[in-house]
């Protein structure tokens, strides 16, 4: 598949998830978002001149700054994103795995801030009740338990690319027929 056929048929099946998508495809499409969202922010600056930055001053140090992108990069990534995720969920299934996958590292977020959520709460609820011994123990438990955890958190992008490079399943697999094969 071609750069320009990658970026017809992403969105041609603009919110399709089902089905499978072949390596070529996903990573055409991948270098088409790079590209585009360089070329945009480069418009972005030429029209509406350098991002929004905001830096405060103070008697003894100069804190952060952030940056905001322009409308036209904004508008691109929000054009793109359905297609985006919607071409990574049917490569996940040209490799023979469930397109949640896909989502593998937000998963692990979520998991993780549900946690400290839990813990946080538990920790002042118990704190407030004068239990400083169990909340000592929950504050304890919980970093045995963030530290395998964000291990799993740098791992899971890695994996999710990983799994986004693998070769087609020869053949019809389970999400149906190979992608190059349905002409």
């Amino acid at each position: 598949m071609t750069f320009t056929q990658s970026i017809q048929t992403c969105f041609r099946k603009y919110v399709t998830f089902s089905g499978r998508a072949s390596r070529s495809e996903y990573w055409w499409f991948f270098l088409f978002g790079l590209l585009g969202s360089a070329a945009a922010g480069i418009l972005d600056g030429a029209l509406f001149g350098t991002p929004v930055v905001e830096t405060t001053v103070t008697d003894t140090s100069v804190s952060g700054s952030v940056e905001n992108d322009g409308p036209i990069a904004s508008l691109f990534s929000l054009v793109i994103l359905l297609p985006s995720l919607a071409v990574g969920w049917r490569r996940m299934h040209d490799t023979g795995r469930s397109g949640l996958y896909l989502l593998y590292p937000l998963i692990v977020w979520i998991g993780i801030l549900a946690f400290l959520g839990a813990t946080l709460m538990l920790g002042g609820a118990t704190g407030g009740l004068g239990l400083s011994g169990l909340a000592a123990a929950i504050g304890g438990l919980s970093v045995l338990i963030l530290i395998p955890a964000f291990i799993i958190l740098l791992i899971a992008p890695l994996l999710v690319l990983w799994w986004l490079t693998r070769p087609s399943q020869p053949g019809t697999n389970a999400y149906g027929p190979h992608p190059l094969e349905e002409k």
